[in-house]
Order: C-alpha cells, then structure tokens, then sequence
C-alpha cells in the first residue's frame, strides 16, 4: 500500500484530498449571503466545472480486455521522469496553496459560489493584487500540473473544461459584482489587475 502512494501519479489526489477536506470545513466561516445572481444563471459554468473535475482526476479501472473506447480515453500522450512527476505534486500543492492564501486573505466574505456577502467590498490586496480571482487560479494551476502528471485524453479534457468553467464563473462573478457593489471601484479595480494570470495583459 505505502509503495502504491509513493508513485507521483498516484500522490497527485493527496494535495486534492487535503484541500477539498479543508476547503469543504471552512466554508463554515462566511458571512451572510444578502445576493446572488441565481441558479439558472451559475448553471452552466458548473456544468463545465463539474465535469472538469471528473474527467481531470478520474483513474484508469482496469480490466482483462477494456474495449477499445476505454483505451482511447486513458490513452497517454506523454510521460515526464520521476523527478518531474514529483514537481508536478509540488506544484499542484503550490496551487492550492495559493488558494488558501487568497481564502485567508479573503475571510469571511469567501463563497464558494457567486454572492454577494454581508459587508461585500473590492478587496484588492494580498493575492487579490495579483489576479482578481485567485482562487480560481490555484485550482487551475493545481489542475494544469495534474493534467501534465497524466497525460491522457481525458485529463487534457477535464482541464480545458475547467479552463472554461472557471472564466465562465470568473465574467459571471465581475458583472454581479460590478451590478452589487457599483461599476466605479470595480472597473478601476479590473482596469489594473489581470483576472488570472499574475503579470499578464490587463
């Protein structure tokens, strides 16, 4: 058992465990929702989020004879050495790291999904400085280093769901904000910081 998880691709679902355990906790630690843009309008991106997610972490079942579909889904396109598969680990940890540092930062007006919190403001300091949506960068960059571990069909396919999930989710959340707290903070906030790129083209 203890050899199984010393194989990187295997050790890849520990930062994700971790973080979905701590992540699920912690959404006990937020304010009152006083808005949001509705269900109807949220459902399409976690349409993409959700089945990002499935295809990005599902694992190969294997099977004497797998028809021939199966393979062409876990079909691997690369393979990196050990040590680059063990970076891949570290780096998917660093994204998520980065999301708990934007949690912190963020308190109490966190939400997992979009709303508008009681005493919602633009927060623009610490990771927020950076990119607008930081969290949804961690999981990207966490999810961008577990598709290079795997390589397969499906793992490139569950992160360009994501991709577009969260800038979905992302454009969604800056029109309901922007309609919440007014366009003149927000659009001077969003004129000066790049939505989830660090350094990149406002």
């Amino acid at each position: 058992m203890l050899a199984m998880w010393a194989w990187p691709e295997n050790a890849i679902y520990i930062p994700w465990t971790v973080w979905a355990v701590t992540w699920t906790i912690a959404a006990l630690w937020a304010n009152r929702t006083v808005g949001s843009p509705g269900v109807g309008r949220q459902a399409p991106y976690r349409f993409f989020t959700t089945f990002g997610f499935v295809f990005l972490l599902i694992g190969f079942i294997g099977a004497k004879q797998p028809p021939e579909w199966m393979l062409l889904l876990f079909q691997r396109h690369w393979e990196f050495s050990i040590d680059v598969q063990w970076a891949m680990v570290g780096l998917a940890t660093l994204g998520f790291l980065f999301c708990w540092w934007a949690r912190i930062h963020l308190g109490a007006l966190w939400s997992g999904r979009i709303t508008r919190k009681e005493g919602h403001r633009v927060v623009d300091t610490g990771p927020y400085r950076l990119v607008r949506h930081p969290i949804y960068t961690g999981i990207l960059l966490a999810a961008l280093a577990t598709m290079l571990l795997k390589g397969t069909n499906t793992s490139i396919a569950g992160f360009v769901l994501l991709v577009i999930g969260y800038w979905m989710k992302g454009k969604l959340e800056e029109r309901f904000l922007r309609e919440e707290l007014g366009p003149a903070d927000y659009d001077a906030y969003r004129a000066r910081t790049p939505m989830l790129v660090p350094f990149s083209p406002v």
